[in-house]
């Protein structure tokens, strides 16, 4: 049996968008549509359903963070990549209160968005993948299902937060994040969809700090023979030995590395909350 094609519908009322970006997203199980202001949008969406829309943000006749709404209202189940060249941590939080899929500001890399845009495609996601517990631009908390779909959406959405740190500074905090959001949804959450994960992005005069809490009953780092971070100093490869030993695959270095990246990586007693802080120049 053949694949039902997918629809898509790209909503921008610059023409080049659209060139680029039918470009990069096209296939042929993919129908794309095409609609040049917000209005016009609504009106395509309105008629048929789409299995995803992209949509600029500022556009004549309809807003793109109101056709977002509409979305929500009259087609819920449609997902929505937000694109927009004027990017505020307010509309970023608006996303996230109203579904979006994902959000980027211009200019993208198409890569980046033809990934979101196949994993959007692919993936199953449910109301309330991402809810929001707190949503001012200087303290944003979310609780998230233990599946790494939502992970990848809601660091995407927290790069877009804009920490205003040199680029390199900037990737080493979203590394460091990731890597421990990664850890709470695998081995805390058991990457179990009816578990969640509970993360807040603090923005302070001086620091940005972020904070992960996870489902599970913790760890001690006496109990982590197989990581790098339980490493004697004398021996910097010890839990190599003991990966291999074990059968479990190459790696470990996950904690370690965090530790390098920002200026302070904190654990509860438990072991199951971590904070993050990088300072501000």
């Amino acid at each position: 049996m053949l694949e039902e094609a997918k629809r898509i519908l790209i909503v921008d009322d610059d023409r080049d968008v659209h060139q680029l970006l039918v470009t990069a997203i096209k296939s042929p199980n993919r129908v794309i549509d095409s609609a040049y202001d917000g209005l016009e949008g609504l009106q395509f969406i309105e008629a048929s359903p789409y299995d995803l829309v992209l949509t600029d943000v500022n556009m004549p006749k309809l807003d793109g963070m109101v056709l977002l709404a509409r979305i929500r209202s009259i087609r819920p189940g449609t997902k929505v990549l937000v694109m927009t060249v004027a990017n505020t941590p307010e509309n970023v939080i608006r996303a996230i209160r109203e579904q979006a899929f994902a959000y980027f500001s211009k200019p993208f890399t198409l890569n980046a968005v033809e990934d979101m845009v196949a994993r959007a495609l692919a993936g199953s996601t449910k109301d309330h993948d991402i809810e929001v517990l707190s949503a001012r631009p200087n303290w944003l908390e979310l609780r998230l299902r233990c599946q790494m779909e939502t992970a990848d959406r809601i660091l995407q959405f927290l790069r877009e937060m804009r920490t205003n740190l040199p680029p390199g500074d900037e990737e080493n905090i979203a590394t460091a994040f990731r890597e421990i959001l990664f850890n709470a949804i695998e081995h805390g959450g058991g990457s179990d969809p009816e578990k969640s994960v509970t993360i807040t992005y603090v923005r302070a005069e001086k620091a940005i700090l972020y904070h992960v809490r996870d489902p599970g009953k913790g760890f001690s780092f006496e109990e982590l023979p197989h990581a790098a971070v339980s490493n004697p100093l004398d021996s910097p490869f010890e839990h190599a030995r003991v990966r291999e030993r074990l059968g479990i695959r190459p790696g470990g270095f996950g904690i370690f590395m965090t530790r390098e990246m920002v200026d302070e990586l904190i654990y509860n007693e438990a072991g199951n909350e971590a904070l993050l802080i990088k300072y501000l120049p």
